[in-house]
């Protein structure tokens, strides 16, 4: 059970990867921590009770509402400092070739999930008049994703959301932050099909998963709106809002299209 004297963070999709490595940073900072993902959390946990963090654990699928109010309801009215909200996952191939029930997941959980919780939880840190939001987009939100499709575009939605979201409660003393990660070494693109592709391959061009997240933290407590993280990244980012939309999905189908791995 949280303490009541240290400050309380909620990390979501926090068993492996950008997350896990998120709840670590909060937990190496000072924060107790309800962490949540669809997937088992037990050795994530005993990583962060191993930091002198008390931890709870929430296996939910935040794809939908049911799933969301599971892991609200853990919270029991107690004050939230830090809402870190990284649950998401991709789907690679082409948009007529996906199951539609697969896609709709992505949607769900990216989109509706995220939305949900946030809507859910903001409103008693504003009453509180603090607390630190942290959203995690994409690069993937700045570019069409030919074959990715429908994840880049869930991640256009969550990076525009974000951002505007920070523009309507900034005056509440809650602030929201955007980590804006690109490939990155996690189980990512195993769950999403794509080991056949340059981009799901590409060990050389991947972020790690620890530094894009004490990026993102650092962020967060500072209250900055947005980080790119990686120089690649911030490159790719200033060129997307210069090349024209079509040349941007050409760029993106070079790299996850299947039977694109074989060109790294």
């Amino acid at each position: 059970m949280p303490s009541p004297n240290r400050p309380l963070a909620l990390v979501t999709g926090a068993s492996s990867g950008i997350g896990y490595q998120l709840a670590m940073c909060c937990a190496e900072n000072g924060f107790d921590l309800i962490v949540a993902a669809d997937q088992p959390l037990d050795d994530a946990a005993a990583d962060l009770r191993a930091l002198g963090a008390q931890v709870e654990t929430v296996q939910t699928e935040l794809a939908t509402c049911q799933g969301v109010d599971k892991l609200v309801d853990a919270v029991r009215g107690r004050p939230v400092d830090a809402l870190l909200a990284n649950a998401g996952h991709g789907l690679g191939r082409a948009f007529l070739e996906q199951d539609f029930n697969e896609l709709r997941h992505v949607i769900d959980t990216n989109i509706t999930g995220t939305v949900y919780l946030l809507h859910r939880l903001t409103p008693g840190m504003c009453a509180r008049g603090r607390g630190r939001i942290l959203i995690t987009g994409s690069i993937a939100g700045y570019m069409p994703g030919a074959y990715q499709a429908v994840y880049n575009g869930t991640k256009a939605f969550v990076d525009s959301f974000a951002q505007a979201l920070r523009t309507e409660i900034k005056e509440t003393g809650v602030t929201v932050s955007l980590l804006i990660p690109g490939p990155t070494d996690t189980e990512f693109f195993a769950r999403a099909d794509m080991l056949d592709t340059k981009v799901g391959t590409d060990e050389k061009a991947m972020s790690d998963p620890a530094e894009v997240a004490k990026a993102g933290f650092k962020a967060m407590m500072e209250g900055e709106a947005d980080v790119v993280a990686g120089l690649k990244n911030k490159m790719q980012v200033a060129m997307s809002k210069v090349v024209p939309a079509q040349a941007a999905s050409e760029m993106h189908r070079k790299m996850a299209q299947p039977g694109t791995a074989e060109n790294v």
